[in-house]
């Protein structure tokens, strides 16, 4: 039993320059820049989930199995888009039988896995259409 239903989300991800970092999530990916904690800067993905960006002296900077996957129906146009923004992918745009989904990969200026994907699974779908 939870106390409480879960209403957001918020990935951190950890850096040694803010403001390049930042520049990128707010330039680069267009991402709304929701609340500024001076070491932290944190930006809207959807209507509850966000992602945070900090440099703080004592944060992990492993970026080894971690992935933030941001999810959309237009993977084609989120590459082009990019693409013209200068970034470079390590994987373009592909549908993997085995997941099910259409996507592509990139890193931020940190290292960090960014994978821009829709799913193609039914049971996706589903899930979305009950949580509405």
């Amino acid at each position: 039993m939870h106390p409480s239903e879960i209403t957001g989300q918020v990935t951190f991800l950890y850096c040694d320059d803010l403001g390049a970092t930042s520049a990128f999530y707010q330039d680069v990916l267009g991402l709304e820049r929701v609340v500024d904690q001076g070491c932290c800067h944190i930006y809207r993905l959807s209507p509850s989930g966000y992602l945070g960006v900090c440099d703080i002296a004592d944060g992990p900077r492993e970026t080894a199995g971690l992935t933030v996957t941001l999810v959309t129906d237009d993977v084609d146009g989120w590459h082009r888009a990019l693409s013209s923004k200068g970034v470079v992918f390590e994987r373009e745009p592909a549908f993997s039988e085995r997941f099910q989904v259409y996507s592509c990969l990139f890193h931020d200026p940190n290292g960090y896995r960014i994978e821009i994907q829709s799913f193609r699974d039914p049971d996706w779908h589903r899930a979305l259409e009950d949580n509405e």
